[in-house]
Parts: C-alpha cells; sequence; structure tokens
C-alpha cells in the first residue's frame, strides 16, 4: 500500500511540476531569426575603429520591449553583453577597452535580439567592429558653432578625448566678449605648438609659445585683410596665411541658401622668430585668388589653391562666382633666404570645371586629401562638395570612397597617416559632425564612423555644427581663464619685410574692388 502511496505523489509531483514549468515557460523561447541586421543610430555596423576609441554607444531603432547585445571575438572567448529596456546600447568603459586592446586586428561580432510584444525573441543578423592595429591621436580639437552664417555670439573651441567622452573647453568667446573665434591650426599634431585667430574687441592670433599665449596682430598696412587661413612650416618658424577679403550673399530659392567668396586672396609668410611678414610674391602674376596654404611634410614645398580671375571681374555677380574654379599648385621654399619659386601645377581641377579647396597631406608624404567642388572656395555650403586624394608617388586622383550625397568638407590626417577626420553633414543635411576613417599605406580607407558619444542620441538633439576638426597627440593645458587674460594684452604687432609689396593697392587697383572690410575682420 505505502508504494502505491508513494508512486502515487511521485507521479503527482512530476504532473505538477509539468503543468508549473509550462506556465513559466514564455513564448520568448520562439526564437525567430530575421534576415536583417538591426537598424542603429549612430551607423556603426562594420566600421574600422582605432583600438583606443572610446565606446560605440548606439540606439536601437527597432520596436521591442527589450533588448540584449552581445559583442564576442570569433572564439566567443571575450564577451560583452548589455541588455536595455529602451534600445539604449552603453558599454562600460573599462570593459570596452580591455577588449578592444585584447583584439587589435581582429573582428568583433556583435549580435543584437529583442523581445516583442508578443514575447517572440528576434534574433537579427550579426555585424562587426574591426578594431584596426593603428591608433589614433588622444584628442580632437574643434570648433562648436551654430550652422548658420550671420551671429557668432556663442562659440567654443573645445578638446575631446577619443578614448573617454571627457570634452573640456580651450577658448570659450563668452568671456572674451563674444568675439568671433576660428581657425585653430597645430603644428604636426602638437598641443603645445598652435595659434587660434580671435576677431573683434580682443582681436588677433594667439600663439602658444613654450606654456605662454602671446597675442600678435599679423596685420600690415599693405594687407588687404587679417590672417586667416594658417599653416605651419614643419620646422615651427614659419606661418603661411592667406589674406582674403570675404563676401557672403544670398540666394533666392530653397534649395541653396548662401554662396561666400573671397573677392582679394594673396599668401603671407610669418616669421616668429623676427616677427617679420613677408609677401609670397608670384613673378608669373600678380592677379589670381590663393587660398588654404599648406606644407608638405618635409618643408620644400608649399601647396595651395589659386583661381585665375579677368581684371574686369568684381567677384560680386554669381555668373562671375560660378566661374571661379580654384586649382591645386605648389611652390618650392627656401628657408634660408625666406624665398618662393615659380607656381607648378599639381591638379588642373578648372580644366573638369571644378574647383579644389583644403589641401592636406599626410605626414609620411604619400597622400594628398582636398575637397572638390563645383565653383568657388568655400565647399561646407556646396552640397555636392566631395573628398579626393591624390596619390603624390603616381600623380594619380581619384575620388574616395567615403563620400555621401551630403557635403564633405574640411579634413586632416592623424599623425602616423593611419586616420583620417573630416566634417560631413551626412546626418542631416544641416550642421557638420567628426567622422573619421582609416586609411592603410595602400590608399584603402575604412567606413566612417561618426565620432562616438556616451548618449548614442546626442546627434538627434544637437544643433551645433563640429568646425574644423583637428586631431592632436595630448591635451591641450590651456583654459577660457588663460585667454581670457591673454586677451586683455595689447599685443605684439608684426611688422612688413623690407621688400614687401602692398598687397591691398595691388589687388583693388588691378581688379577695381573696394577696400571695405570682409567677414573675417
Amino acid at each position: 500500500m505505502k508504494s502505491i502511496i508513494v508512486l502515487f505523489w511521485a507521479l503527482f509531483i512530476l504532473i505538477l511540476s509539468t503543468i508549473v514549468g509550462g506556465c513559466h515557460k514564455s513564448a520568448s523561447n520562439h526564437i525567430v531569426e530575421l534576415e536583417q541586421r538591426p537598424h542603429i543610430f549612430p551607423d556603426y555596423c562594420d566600421v574600422t575603429v582605432p583600438y583606443n576609441i572610446a565606446p560605440l554607444n548606439f540606439y536601437i531603432e527597432e520596436s521591442g520591449k527589450s533588448f540584449e547585445v552581445v559583442v564576442s571575438d570569433n572564439e566567443k572567448t571575450d564577451l560583452l553583453k548589455i541588455k536595455s529596456s529602451n534600445g539604449l546600447i552603453k558599454f562600460p568603459q573599462k570593459r570596452w577597452e580591455k577588449l578592444l586592446n585584447k583584439n587589435k586586428g581582429k573582428k568583433l561580432v556583435v549580435e543584437v535580439s529583442s523581445i516583442t510584444d508578443k514575447k517572440e525573441k528576434q534574433e537579427f543578423l550579426a555585424f562587426t567592429f574591426n578594431i584596426s592595429e593603428d591608433n589614433i591621436d588622444s584628442y580632437l580639437v574643434y570648433r562648436m558653432i551654430h550652422p548658420g552664417y550671420y551671429n557668432w555670439s556663442n562659440i567654443k573651441i573645445e578638446q575631446r578625448s577619443l578614448s573617454s567622452f571627457r570634452t573640456q573647453s580651450i577658448v570659450d568667446n563668452q568671456v572674451i566678449d563674444k568675439n568671433c573665434v576660428n581657425c585653430h591650426s597645430f603644428n604636426k599634431n602638437n598641443p603645445e605648438e598652435f595659434l587660434i585667430h580671435i576677431r573683434g574687441s580682443k582681436g588677433g592670433t594667439y600663439f602658444s609659445d613654450n606654456g605662454k599665449l602671446i597675442k600678435t596682430k599679423i596685420k600690415t598696412e599693405g594687407m588687404p585683410s587679417g590672417a586667416s587661413y594658417p599653416a605651419w612650416h614643419p620646422d615651427g618658424r614659419f606661418v603661411a596665411f592667406s589674406s582674403n577679403q570675404v563676401r557672403q550673399s544670398f540666394y533666392a530659392h530653397m534649395t541653396k541658401n548662401i554662396e561666400v567668396y573671397d573677392l582679394i586672396s594673396s599668401l603671407i609668410l610669418y616669421d616668429t622668430q623676427t616677427n617679420e611678414i613677408i609677401n609670397i610674391t608670384t613673378s608669373d602674376t600678380i592677379n589670381p585668388l590663393q587660398t588654404f596654404p599648406t606644407w608638405s611634410p618635409d618643408g620644400e614645398y608649399l601647396y595651395f589653391c589659386r583661381a585665375e580671375q579677368n581684371n574686369s571681374n568684381s567677384g560680386h555677380d554669381f555668373n562671375d562666382i560660378k566661374n571661379i574654379h580654384y586649382n591645386l599648385v605648389k611652390k618650392r621654399f627656401q628657408k634660408d633666404s625666406k624665398t618662393f619659386g615659380n607656381t607648378e601645377m599639381v591638379f588642373n581641377s578648372s580644366e573638369i570645371n571644378k574647383s579644389a579647396s583644403f589641401p592636406r597631406i599626410s605626414p609620411d608624404g604619400n597622400f594628398l586629401v582636398f575637397t572638390l567642388q563645383d565653383y568657388g572656395t568655400f565647399p561646407i555650403w556646396h552640397k555636392e562638395a566631395d573628398l579626393f586624394i591624390l596619390d603624390l608617388n603616381t600623380n594619380k586622383v581619384r575620388k574616395l570612397d567615403i563620400n555621401s550625397n551630403e557635403t564633405e568638407s574640411y579634413h586632416t590626417w592623424s599623425s602616423n597617416s593611419k586616420w583620417i577626420v573630416f566634417s560631413s553633414k551626412r546626418m542631416d543635411g544641416r550642421s557638420a559632425r567628426p567622422f573619421f576613417t582609416h586609411h592603410s599605406s595602400e590608399g584603402k580607407t575604412g567606413k566612417p564612423f561618426v565620432l562616438p558619444q556616451k548618449d548614442p542620441t546626442f546627434y538627434k538633439k544637437l544643433l551645433e555644427s563640429f568646425n574644423i576638426p583637428e586631431l592632436v597627440s595630448d591635451k591641450i593645458d590651456f583654459t577660457p581663464r588663460n585667454f581670457a587674460k591673454a586677451a586683455n594684452n595689447a599685443g605684439i604687432h608684426a611688422k612688413s619685410d623690407s621688400e614687401t609689396y602692398d598687397l591691398k593697392i595691388l589687388n583693388t587697383e588691378n581688379k577695381n574692388i573696394s577696400e571695405d572690410k570682409g567677414i573675417h575682420e
């Protein structure tokens, strides 16, 4: 009898456990394998990133009650698992760093799944993070500015750690009478050797010199305007500038709002040791517009953009502006005598009715990247502007495969020539964001990725543009307070070399242009 009772209770417990187990068995055990990747923002699918980059946090733009993301190596030995109820995926900093450092030169597999309202588990197709063995410079310096064209009441120059999300202001125009702040430039990615222009009541060019800020007035009577676009000579003694008298005009239709162009633009050389300004004269012609200087890494050549104009062209008519096409050219530089040779053609963009701007040479001297647009000199307002690359060993030019249907504009190289950062409006067609791409020694580029943010939805809420992104090797020690203190100094006035021509008279007489100030003043 006892055995019957025991058997009965055993059978009862078995049936009960089956029933209870069935009650707890959710529909999530029904797995649906989707034949698509998840939509994520920002788009980090299959990007190539440096091993010292901040976490690639993203937002899953799919419906679901909950989400799970698993990042692993190919052997599934290193796992990083994140669960989220709202689709926001934020990776822990230390675990992210450990995972990337352990997988240099390898691929990480990213698997995303969701639980639907019907309690089904959906598994999306996996994508990868390609972890490069090439590191990137530690900091990115950029100007935060609203993407308008008439107001600079709120401008900052910030530095951002690329291995984390730490951001600090270097210059804040709120403490310098809301002056315009622009054109920060570094010598060979060096955070201790740089300059920044400030325009307005505190105007001047501020040089970093042995831990101090030196305010300098780089403008003489013979210059058509102040010093504008800078380029450091590699030895640090000289800085080439363009001197631009800039205008902006407006279109009366929705597809294009504004045109920014130069009435006058000439090149000068500033000697930081003697405080002298020397004209980079043109022996072949006195008429062309010249802008966007940049040096070869060995300092033997100055590259720049040049556009030919006839003497009657005032630059005020839109038809005239659309006929202005800048070519890439260069001049040999003799450092001892501080003289330049004749102009040599590098890329004749006017032959194809295009205009070149922002030439930038890789530190290893092998490649030159530039922006190419239909006409003019201000590509940030040209939707058709794309990035092209010139192989300096073969002289072959090709369009980079990192372009989008929106504007690609300003760009610079990392100190190891392995990364390019560039401004792109591809996210919304309005504001520029800093994108990075890996560049191999063979000239191949990886899929670009936007600067990672702690909040994955950051770019959906931000109105400002990231302007003039520059990579630097370490943190800059100056703060807005340092600049506010230096701004109160009278400043050092640069002097003209004894053989300097009067560029203002030279240009205005030959082009019949008034001497009123441009927007760089």
